[in-house]
């Protein structure tokens, strides 16, 4: 039987006992290791046997090459780039998310409905219209946060992208004239709401400032446990 459920009431017509698959969330800022550390993880899954799935933000066939190319432009307002990613996360959700997790296998999410709303949030939004918007979300299985420290931050961004994106750096905000003050601030404001959404939520948090065989190893150890809750009679090495 599954024990899916949503964190308001469920999309028309979805029948959760027929979800048997696992929706696993790995959530942190740009540069945080996410995608290399979801690349090794779907790998391990599917050594041990189960089917994987990958969405993430931006991805939805309807409006992900929209979003991308009106964030170019910087001249989204709050509220539309609230909208346009809900739109993004719900197209995904009924296109790649519930057919996956119908058909058994785990869904791997490079972020979730939790970016979202901490940068809306810190952009001004209601917190009770964000929870109002991504009600029929599906609750996941699990979500782990990859924290990272300020310094590591943005040497990983330098290191990756040779300079700060104008968007994770909050300039749209006016939080400072200069870039590399804008973007430590943002980044802290984003860390502090996701500690309220931590507690809202429950999901974990994991140091992700240490090696990535030392993280891996912690995610693998973590999603394990998951899994075994969820399909006891697997073998999980």
């Amino acid at each position: 039987m599954s024990t899916k459920r949503c964190f308001g009431s469920p999309p028309s017509g979805l029948d959760l006992d027929r979800l048997t698959g696992a929706l696993i969330v790995i959530e942190g800022p740009d540069s945080s290791g996410r995608s290399t550390h979801i690349g090794f993880l779907a790998e391990w899954l599917q050594q041990n046997g189960f089917p994987v799935a990958q969405i993430g933000l931006k991805r939805s066939r309807l409006v992900g090459k929209e979003l991308e190319r009106a964030k170019q432009g910087n001249v989204l307002s709050p509220r539309t780039m609230s909208l346009f990613y809900a739109t993004d996360f719900y197209d995904q959700l009924e296109n790649t998310i519930v057919p996956s997790l119908r058909a058994g296998s785990v869904v791997l999410a490079d972020r979730y409905i939790f970016t979202p709303m901490a940068r809306d949030i810190v952009r001004g939004a209601d917190p009770n219209w964000l929870a109002s918007l991504y009600s029929k979300a599906l609750v996941p299985d699990a979500v782990i946060y990859l924290q990272v420290s300020d310094r590591t931050l943005v040497d990983r961004t330098l290191a990756s992208h040779g300079g700060l994106d104008y968007w994770e750096s909050g300039m749209d905000l006016g939080l400072e004239r200069d870039w590399f003050g804008s973007f430590i601030r943002y980044q802290r404001q984003l860390r502090a709401e996701f500690r309220k959404l931590q507690t809202r939520f429950g999901f974990e948090a994991v140091n992700a400032n240490a090696s990535i065989p030392a993280v891996q190893a912690e995610l693998k150890e973590r999603i394990r446990r998951v899994l075994l809750g969820l399909y006891p009679d697997s073998e999980i090495s």
